[in-house]
């Protein structure tokens, strides 16, 4: 890696000025970028999914990592052209994929148990992250930089003010983490906020049996109006809500925020049989 060009030069070199359309921070800080890789554990034999790599901040340690090969997908085509100096740094060790990684087949693109590490463009970052908790079967785990607030909602327990639908469907059939913080000034340019890597690992079983749209279906009706009772929130479902509360054995009073996950596996349940 030593023969690559400083990250600022690249970015000199094929102007890349960070586009906010792209929800583009950089980070180009390579201990950063190497602990990160590091926090995404082993990766000796296994294939990595990269999304939005930029210049290549986090792809150079990947690469250097014992991971088989990484497959970086981008939209920007300024990053593309600059990530080929990358590529020929590590033959055959680097595929870039350009297109969009909301579009693009995880299946198709990496071996079953890949991991995902990524410095996610902040505005797709969490429909990402919703598209590959369906994966559990394909994606063996992932590392990625959220803004800390969206980190925090994922790792959210129950009865805290975080606590929402992002942290129940993201914690059903995968197990997170929050490993560390990094300020704003860490990433060129800077954000207007912190930032966070979450580390996800999927679940030998999920915590609670449940289908998954049906739950998703609850678990967003619930937290559409979380401040209200379950009695009252759930009446969107066009299901009736007390009975649909009674089969699940949970007190209508209640609100959204203090359900466990396993409680909103018998709503889903619940929800389901009365379809």
């Amino acid at each position: 890696m030593s023969d690559l060009p400083p990250l600022r030069e690249v970015i000199r070199t094929y102007g890349l000025d960070a586009r906010k359309g792209l929800g583009q921070h950089f980070l180009l800080d390579l201990n950063l970028t190497a602990k990160i890789v590091r926090a995404a554990g082993d990766l000796s034999g296994r294939d990595v999914l990269e999304v939005g790599p930029g210049p290549g901040g986090l792809t150079r340690p990947l690469l250097e990592s014992d991971a088989d090969r990484v497959v970086a997908v981008e939209r920007d085509a300024r990053c593309v052209a600059a990530l080929q100096d990358v590529k020929a740094a590590f033959p055959g060790r680097l595929e870039i994929v350009e297109g969009d990684a909301l579009e693009a087949d995880e299946t198709a693109l990496v071996r079953p148990g890949a991991a995902v590490v990524a410095n996610l463009p902040y505005n797709v970052g969490t429909p990402l992250l919703f598209k590959w908790l369906a994966q559990p079967e394909h994606v063996g785990s992932m590392t990625l930089m959220f803004q800390k607030e969206v980190a925090d909602r994922i790792v959210a327990a129950p009865g805290s003010g975080q606590y929402g639908r992002l942290a129940v469907m993201s914690n059903w059939r995968w197990q997170s983490t929050k490993l560390f913080e990094l300020p704003a000034r860490a990433f060129t340019p800077p954000p207007k906020v912190a930032s966070a890597v979450v580390h996800l690992v999927p679940r030998p079983e999920p915590l609670a049996p449940a289908d998954g749209d049906a739950l998703s279906r609850v678990v967003a009706q619930a937290f559409n109006q979380r401040r209200k009772m379950l009695r009252q929130s759930l009446k969107g479902l066009g299901a009736d809500a007390s009975a649909l509360l009674d089969a699940a054995g949970i007190d209508p009073t209640r609100r959204a925020e203090t359900l466990s996950i396993k409680e909103f596996c018998a709503l889903a349940r619940a929800f389901q049989a009365l379809r």
